[in-house]
This record gives C-alpha cells, structure tokens and sequence, in this order.
C-alpha cells in the first residue's frame, strides 16, 4: 500500500523528494544536462555570427544530446566524435564538389561515411547527418572550417563531462 501512496504524491512533492534524496549527486545531474544545451547554443552562437547556413550543425545538437545521454559510450569519445563528425564532412564537402548537390550526392556520402566508420571503429550515427548535411548545402559557403569549430565545441563538452564524472565519484568515494 504504500507503494500506492507514494505515486498518489503531487509531482511537486515527488520531484523534491527525489533531489533531496540525491543531494549533491542530483545537483551535478542537474548541471551536467545544461552542458549538452549550453554547448548547442554556443554552436548556434559560432553560425549566426559567421554564416547563414544553420542546418550544417544540426547533427551536432544530436552528439551533445548522446553524450550527455551516456557519456561513457564508446560512440561519445573525442577519437570517435572527431573522427565520425570531421571525416563526415570532408566527404560530405567532396561528394557535393564531385557529383554537385542532390540525392546521388547524399546517398553516396552517407555510404561512404558508414563504411568510415566501420572501418575506424568510430560509429557516431549523427555523422550520417552530418554527410548529408555537406552534400545537399545550399550556397557558395562550404563552412568546413567553422564545422570543425564547432566540432571542436562538442570536443569541450565530452571533456567538461569527463570531468565533472570523474569529480562526482571522488565526491562518492570520500562518503
């Protein structure tokens, strides 16, 4: 019965109950999910200010969001992100430079950039995205540059997240 009673609470009193119970672990948690959403809009901040071409980084929204998911992952490592997203551009860039923007252009990227993946053991599924993304851009702008710094961005965000983790269980430990 008191099952029953606890999920009859009013979400208020549940919600507060439960920080309370997990004190400064649950403050970090709390503070670890604004890093994915503080790094998207940083990445925002970079493509207002140095291009119009805002769909590029969509993806990266999608790597800050699994590497706060489980930052632990193999597919949330900086070698795999750096990898997976960096070589997805680049044949994203030179599949739209050889075959010029549309579907043939998109789908071969996107093969190309699961088959890197493979073969460096670096899958990181919003990269295919990101192929995409290169090999159907509007415009003159190829953004490389500013991709790789916003890549650079999310890097941080996998490092700050380490961090934090690796601050939390000294935390534990001395308890």
């Amino acid at each position: 019965m008191s099952g029953e009673q606890d999920t009859l609470k009013p979400i208020g009193e549940a919600d507060h109950a439960v920080r309370h119970r997990s004190g400064l672990k649950g403050e970090f948690a709390f503070a670890l999910a604004l890093l994915p959403t503080l790094t998207v809009l940083l990445v925002f901040a970079f493509v207002e200010v140095l291009s119009s071409q805002r769909l590029l980084f969509a993806s990266l929204a999608s790597s800050a969001f699994l590497i706060y998911l489980d930052p632990r992952h193999k597919a949330n490592t900086v070698r795999t992100l750096l990898f997976a997203q960096v070589g997805a551009a680049l044949l994203g860039f030179a599949t739209h430079a050889a075959l010029g923007a549309g579907y043939l252009s998109g789908g071969v990227a996107m093969i190309l950039v699961i088959v890197l993946m493979i073969l460096l053991d670096a899958m990181h599924p919003p990269a295919v995205s990101t192929a995409l993304s290169f090999a159907f851009r509007a415009g003159p702008e190829s953004n490389l540059l500013l991709f790789s710094l916003a890549v650079g961005v999310t890097v941080t965000l996998v490092l700050l997240q380490r961090a934090a983790l690796w601050l939390l269980n000294r935390i534990e430990r001395r308890r």
